[in-house]
């Protein structure tokens, strides 16, 4: 350890000539890290709120979906997804076919998303885990097809998961013109039934647009006889997502695009992220207001310690070894308030999680979830950790050196 720090740890841990200034020091290192503390926790926070949005749409996206890169539709049979179902890391593999059409019941009617899905759908997704009502999930039966409807689609068209008439789904037929003399000629129509049970992803773009059905209704609906919009897959259990994106991609080739489950929902997840780093752009900010304390402390404490400057300076100390004693004390309060508010923030973060103190409202289930959701990810620890240290260092090194300078001249340059 240097001179000038073993002098700055003394200053800070000692008892001074005047007690108040020693009380200003730890008040500057309390203010550093309550916002430390502040930075910690609220990036918890967000990320809590990301890993429950992401647990939502998990009951419904894949964790891994092929594309078309041109094109909406692709052949089923096509010889990349013939290569692709010989891959060794898939446990599902479920042929999609997705497109809009037009549900109408007695007196109501609403544009919404068929997805007609295969018959491993369920073990695909956790999709019993968010359906309701006195059914099961199932996509057909004989000649029946269903409908699964999510929840606020069916509250559009006014009738209930266990709905007693069949819903009427009508899509234009392919390469014909309408005909305004007889619209009906230019549409496919076709029923849809109850399974006796709805789906509820908690997210208004599947609520309240999609129905699920079987994969033969949409392609016969939609005359698209042996093709897909996309594939979904499920891997078998060891198989990391991201080893086995970049393979499937290589036996894809370029004509097809792998997205994973953060890729799918894009714009949600971007959105969050860009929330997240506003604020902590606007915390860093808080975090600087924070440091002028620091810069407080050590003026008194540079006008406090004039003779001890005179002192050291008899005893052949350099001036940039007077300033560094002053500069390292800076950092050291930076130092301690960044550990301090880290280990605060931790305590509070991991009280939140078991007990959930602060909650969304008094009312039990009125939301999503009772109280805010909050995970701790060690790596916006350590960019806390970091910018405190930054912000500190940088916010003292002007002011110390310009202030060392002032007020702890030799005393014959001050007569």
């Amino acid at each position: 350890m240097s001179i000038s720090a073993f002098i700055a740890r003394r200053y800070l841990v000692s008892r001074k000539s005047h007690h108040v200034i020693n009380v200003i020091s730890w008040i500057s290192v309390c203010g550093v890290a309550i916002a430390t503390a502040a930075m910690v926790c609220i990036l918890s926070v967000f990320n809590g709120f990301q890993d429950m949005v992401a647990d939502l749409f998990t009951a419904f996206d894949p964790e891994l979906k092929v594309l078309p890169k041109e094109g909406k539709y692709v052949e089923a049979d096509a010889q990349e997804l013939q290569a692709l179902r010989k891959y060794d890391g898939i446990e599902v593999y479920t042929e999609v076919f997705e497109d809009n059409a037009l549900l109408m019941t007695k007196n109501r009617q609403v544009m919404a998303t068929i997805k007609g899905v295969d018959d491993n759908f369920a073990q695909l997704t956790r999709i019993d885990d968010i359906c309701f009502g006195k059914g099961v999930f199932e996509l057909h039966a004989d000649i029946i097809n269903y409908g699964v409807l999510g929840v606020n689609l069916l509250s559009t068209l006014g009738v209930g998961a266990d709905f007693d008439e069949p819903i009427q789904v009508f899509a234009p037929r392919g390469g014909k013109r309408i005909d305004l003399n007889d619209p009906g000629e230019s549409f496919n129509m076709d029923e849809l039934y109850s399974p006796s049970v709805g789906f509820s992803v908690r997210q208004q773009k599947y609520d309240s647009h999609y129905a699920l059905t079987s994969i033969g209704f949409a392609r016969s609906l939609f005359e698209k006889e042996g093709m897909v919009s996309s594939v979904e897959l499920k891997l078998k259990e060891g198989i990391g997502v991201n080893g086995a994106k970049s393979e499937i991609k290589d036996i894809l080739g370029d004509r097809f695009m792998v997205q994973d489950r953060y890729e799918q929902q894009e714009d949600t997840f971007k959105i969050m992220q860009i929330e997240k780093l506003i604020s902590y752009v606007f915390l860093t900010f808080i975090l600087m207001i924070a440091c002028f304390n620091i810069i407080g402390s050590l003026s008194m404490l540079i006008i406090d310690k004039k003779h001890d400057v005179v002192t050291l300076r008899n005893l052949g100390a350099s001036d940039r070894q007077i300033a560094g004693i002053f500069m390292n004390e800076g950092r050291l309060i930076s130092m301690v308030g960044a550990l301090g508010g880290i280990l605060l923030g931790l305590i509070l973060c991991l009280i939140q999680q078991k007990y959930g103190v602060i909650k969304f409202g008094q009312s039990a289930g009125s939301y999503i979830i009772d109280a805010y959701p909050v995970n701790i990810h060690l790596w916006d620890v350590a960019v806390v950790f970091v910018t405190v240290i930054a912000v500190g260092f940088v916010s003292v090194w002007f002011p110390v050196r310009y202030l060392s300078r002032k007020f702890t001249k030799p005393s014959s340059e001050n007569i």
